[in-house]
């Protein structure tokens, strides 16, 4: 093992986090190597800097006209699009999403919390947790209405075992007892449970009420001596419809809810700033018992698997992000545009499911929040009914496991979207009536 790799595992020896690491995560590391060596250079080699691989002409990246062209003139310089960003993502961006993160969840201020790490997106960032935190064999909590890449990244890439449990509970809500019975019933010391709020694929928050439960049936497994990770993927994090629902990420209650809690939020700019095709993600980590040097340890590990990936992430989009963070003149108004659209969209679908409800051929998962709603098929195919709809009536819906049929009301026109739902019965009925 590199000694470097030893030197991180030491000082993470008397942490919640270090016990959690798998065999990758112990001997990952960030090399003093190209990187860490060009980073020094930047600040002393006044003369000469032949260090970086990136062909330079008076101080400034080459590039090609036709591309640079594109770019609104005087918006951005030469360097701070084709140039390469730093491992751990452009300084200032992650400056700006440690504050804005903070300004979206007051109760993480006075909080200790690492500075959140660029990713190639949010998958990435869950990828990664995976590799480092979780071991072939290892259990991993989840409600069973999930994402599906859930499956790639734990179970098939890690080799870890689902350890699922209903996602509602009898009273329609999160199903904050199957969560707490799961984590308990997970082998050994250590357990690791990822929560995805709005959900994908039912579009569910938990109320303000309900994530306070969440929090404290974590808690109380804490205190029996489990050690827990609670990762939230927060994808989706800001799109709230109603006012009862919880505004806060769990990120910032689990950061310092108990010693044996090990949190980490996912989460990117992919949503929150709509810029889906940019792959700009964050990684941040905490819990009660960090110190400095332990959130330092984790963030140089992190680096090593950034660094032996991707190497590093999107330049010209962390530059546009942080030019719209710092400076955007419509920022915060096409974002409070779009989120009104998003909600108009959502009551929409609200109104249509509502005229169906004594048609019980489909249920509808309670929703209030994100990009998507969805339907329990009671058994029935879900596939079957997507592939109907599809050669029937030339609507795309998304099945999840072959029981949950998946609508994402936020590429539909509003003016459309009655006539979807509609359509969705009016198929169901046709094949299972």
């Amino acid at each position: 093992m590199n000694i470097l790799a030893e030197e991180l595992n030491k000082t993470l020896s008397d942490s919640v986090a270090y016990g959690f690491l798998s065999a990758v995560g112990r001997r990952m590391y960030f090399p003093k190597g190209i990187v860490a060596q060009s980073d020094e250079a930047k600040e002393k080699a006044k003369k000469y800097n032949a260090t970086v691989g990136l062909a330079t002409r008076n101080g400034e990246p080459f590039y090609l006209r036709d591309i640079y062209s594109l770019f609104k003139e005087g918006s951005l310089k030469p360097a701070q699009i084709f140039s390469y960003a730093p491992g751990g993502g452009d300084k200032t961006l992650r400056s700006l999403w440690k504050d804005s993160m903070i300004e979206k969840n007051p109760s993480l201020k006075g909080k200790r919390f690492s500075l959140p790490l660029v990713t190639g997106g949010l998958t990435h960032a869950i990828s990664m947790v995976a590799e480092l935190f979780v071991s072939e064999g290892d259990d991993i909590v989840c409600p069973d209405l999930f994402w599906d890449n859930y499956d790639l990244i734990f179970t098939d890439l890690i080799g870890a075992n689902a350890r699922l449990f209903p996602f509602y509970g009898e009273n329609g809500g999160f199903n904050i007892e199957g969560m707490k019975a799961a984590l308990l019933s997970c082998k050994g010391e250590y357990a690791r449970i990822i929560l995805n709020f709005p959900n994908n694929p039912t579009g569910y928050t938990p109320s303000k009420d309900e994530a306070k439960a969440i929090v404290d049936a974590v808690v109380s497994v804490a205190e029996t001596g489990k050690k827990i990770m609670v990762i939230s993927d927060d994808a989706y994090f800001g799109l709230f419809f109603e006012d009862d629902t919880e505004k806060e990420s769990l990120f910032a209650y689990f950061a310092d809810a108990h010693e044996n809690i090990f949190a980490v939020k996912g989460d990117a700019a992919t949503k929150e700033e709509m810029v889906w095709g940019f792959r700009v993600g964050f990684l941040t980590y905490a819990s009660k018992g960090f110190t400095d040097a332990h959130i330092d340890a984790l963030t140089k590990k992190t680096l090593g698997m950034i660094r032996c990936s991707v190497s590093n992430c999107d330049r010209p989009g962390q530059s546009l992000i942080v030019s719209a963070m710092q400076d955007g003149e419509h920022y915060r108004e096409d974002k409070a545009i779009i989120f009104s659209e998003m909600k108009k969209r959502y009551e929409i679908v609200h109104k249509a499911v509502e005229k169906h409800k004594n048609d019980d051929i489909l249920t509808p998962y309670s929703f209030n929040s994100g990009y998507f709603m969805a339907f329990d098929t009671h058994g029935r195919s879900a596939e079957e009914l997507r592939t109907y709809l599809l050669d029937k009536y030339q609507v795309g819906v998304i099945n999840i496991m072959g029981k949950t049929l998946r609508l994402a009301y936020c590429s539909v026109e509003p003016e459309g979207l009655e006539e979807l739902v509609d359509t969705v019965y009016k198929a169901a009925g046709e094949l299972w009536n």
